[in-house]
Formats: structure tokens, C-alpha cells, sequence
């Protein structure tokens, strides 16, 4: 019985939403569904030439199917997940694994080292909202962030060893928080989804509260709620927050909120929820100002103003050039590990020396 090959299988089945039934479609009906269960079960192993087949019909390259991940994901928990059919579902979670596992695998050949101290541990409970003040606070202050706007949020969390994976699925995924092999934090996105810089760096923010906050004793809908709290909190602090609106507003302009949001990186929507929050407007005006912002039903995605950072995670791909750059991998292992054949690897690489 071939365990990994049967684990690997189903891997790549999962990654490309396939069922058996749509393998043995692609495949022209010439393997039957029965006989493709026996891959997935191990009893059978193909030979050769249905492995490349297979290949061909996943995507993948043939050493995908021999390849040992060790790779176990833990306390996964997503953002505008549940009424995605069980089959979407695995298939976002195979490509998290295969993207993670491809990065530790290029981190262990630098032998680099990444663990990671939850800044926010000493923390016991998140009740309110000035329980959430308090903790972005204590994590600008360790992470040593300081009230000024944050240039790149996925640098950020990298830099404190986060593993932020981008990936691109067409369904309702907005973002996840997970734990790999029990130690290994990862925060995942969906750029189709998210589309716009300030999105994504809301949404990964979020994913960190759920990930650093002490909120599991509380209910669900409370537990979004402090986790959009402390994403805002983190992108425009309080002392920021009064500098820039003052303590007390009658009215805010959506052209202020837009001067603000291509500063600090965060939507106009987020920032009026953010100064009703701190109290600098009131609940009412802040209403009034939803009911005629949404007047306009495309500003709800495509805000009249845009935020023109950039926010892509490029470590992978910069640890792969390094190892390439100190002949630590070839461009064959490094082609394997972009999961690229060589000549596509080839065709958007430079090496000089």
C-alpha cells in the first residue's frame, strides 16, 4: 500500500476541487472512478505514464505525488466561510498546506528560524472595547509600530514570523488564521475576493485578532465585532484618530475620510466606524452617513477614493532567490518549489554571476 502517493493524490484532487468522478472526466473516461478510489486508498499505485496524465489533469509536477509534507493544520477558522460547499472548503485548505509547505521547505534549506511570541499573551480577557484599545496599543508598542501609518501589513506580520499566504480562489473566502504542526502561525487571503490593498490589510488584521485575542469564551457575531475593532485600531490608532478628526465632529466629509484613507491604508467606510467607535461621532450621524454613502450601491466595494499601496506577500519568493543567489538549491529545486516546470521558471528569472 502506497500511503504517500494516495495522500498526495488526494491532495492534488482536493487543491483543484476535483472529485473522482471529474478526475476520471478530464482524464477522457480512459480510468474509471472505481479504479481512481484505489489510488486514494492506496491499493493501487499508477504507473508512469497515467502519472503524467494525472499530472497534466491537476496541474501539478510528478514529484508533487512523492513529496513527504509533514504538514498538519490546526484551529483553522475563516472569515465568510461556512456557506461554501465542503468541496471549496478542501480544496482552500490543500492550497494553504501546499503553499506552506513549499515556504518551510525553502526556509529549512537556509536553515532559517522563525518562531513565534504571541506579543498579546499576557493578556486574560477582551471584553470592550477599551480591552481592544489596549491591546492594539501593547502590540504597536512591542512590535514597535509607534501611532504612525503602517507601510505594509504583510511585512509586518513576516517580520514578527507570520506566515502570510496570498492565493487566488473565484468563491466567497474573504481571509483565514490558522496553526501549523501546533507551533506556526499562518494567515491566508483571498486577493480575488479582497481585491483593493486597503481590503486585504483590514482583513489580515482582522485574521490577527482572531489569532492574538483571548475571545474564544465569547459569542460569534461579538468575536467579529472586537476583531473588526482591533484591525481599525491597529491601522488608525486613537491618538491618530484625534489628531487627524479632533475629539468631538458634527460631520465628516467623505474627501477627508479619502485624504486619510491614501495615508494610513484604511477604507472610508472603516474610518467612520472607527471614529464612531472613539466616540468622535455619534451613533445617529454615523448611521445617517451609511444610509447616503450606500445611496451609491457601487461604493460599497469601489470606494470614490483609492488607497494606492501595495500589499503582496513576496518572502517566498525573495527566500528562493537568496537560495538560488548562495547555490543552495538549483533552478530545477527552485522550479519544483515555485511549482513551476523550468522553462516557466526560466522565462521570469534573472541570474547574474
Amino acid at each position: 500500500m502506497d500511503s504517500l502517493f494516495s495522500e498526495r493524490f488526494k491532495c492534488a484532487r482536493h487543491l483543484n476541487g476535483f472529485s473522482l468522478q471529474d478526475v476520471s472526466d478530464n482524464l477522457g473516461n480512459a480510468i474509471s472512478k472505481q479504479a481512481l478510489h484505489k489510488y486514494e486508498t492506496g491499493d493501487v499505485t499508477p504507473d508512469s505514464d497515467m502519472i503524467g496524465k494525472l499530472c497534466n489533469v491537476f496541474n501539478v509536477r510528478p514529484d508533487f505525488f512523492f513529496t513527504n509534507t509533514n504538514i498538519e493544520i490546526q484551529k483553522i477558522e475563516f472569515r465568510k466561510f461556512d456557506s461554501l460547499p465542503t468541496k471549496e472548503q478542501h480544496k482552500i485548505v490543500e492550497i494553504v498546506k501546499d503553499n506552506v509547505s513549499r515556504y518551510l521547505e525553502v526556509e529549512n534549506i537556509l536553515a532559517l528560524t522563525s518562531e513565534f511570541t504571541n506579543p498579546l499573551k499576557n493578556i486574560e480577557k477582551i471584553n470592550s472595547l477599551d480591552d481592544v484599545e489596549k491591546a492594539a496599543e501593547t502590540l504597536r508598542d512591542v512590535w514597535k509600530i509607534g501611532n504612525n501609518p503602517i507601510s505594509s501589513c504583510i511585512e509586518l506580520l513576516e517580520d514578527n514570523n507570520i506566515k502570510v499566504i496570498q492565493i487566488d480562489v473565484e468563491d466567497g473566502f474573504d481571509g483565514m488564521q490558522a496553526w501549523i504542526n501546533g507551533s506556526i502561525p499562518i494567515i491566508a487571503f483571498n486577493r480575488i475576493k479582497l481585491k483593493s490593498p486597503d481590503r486585504i490589510r483590514f482583513t489580515i488584521l482582522h485574521e490577527l485578532g482572531h489569532m492574538l485575542l483571548p475571545i474564544g469564551h465569547l459569542p460569534e457575531k461579538q468575536k467579529e465585532t472586537i476583531c473588526h475593532q482591533f484591525a481599525g485600531a491597529l491601522l488608525f490608532s486613537k491618538s491618530a484618530a484625534n489628531k487627524e478628526l479632533g475629539l468631538r465632529r458634527n460631520r465628516l466629509m467623505i474627501e477627508e475620510l479619502g485624504e486619510l484613507k491614501k495615508e494610513y491604508g484604511i477604507s472610508i467606510q472603516a474610518l467612520a466606524m472607527r471614529a464612531r467607535d472613539l466616540g468622535i461621532i455619534t451613533k445617529s450621524y454615523c448611521k445617517s452617513f451609511f444610509f447616503m454613502f450606500n445611496q451609491i450601491p457601487d461604493w460599497k466595494i469601489n470606494e470614490p477614493i483609492q488607497y494606492q499601496g501595495k500589499e503582496q506577500s513576496t518572502r517566498f519568493n525573495q527566500l528562493i532567490f537568496r537560495a538560488i543567489a548562495e547555490n543552495l538549491i538549483s533552478i530545477n529545486k527552485a522550479a519544483v518549489l515555485k511549482n513551476q516546470t523550468v522553462s516557466e521558471f526560466r522565462q521570469k528569472t534573472l541570474v547574474i554571476g
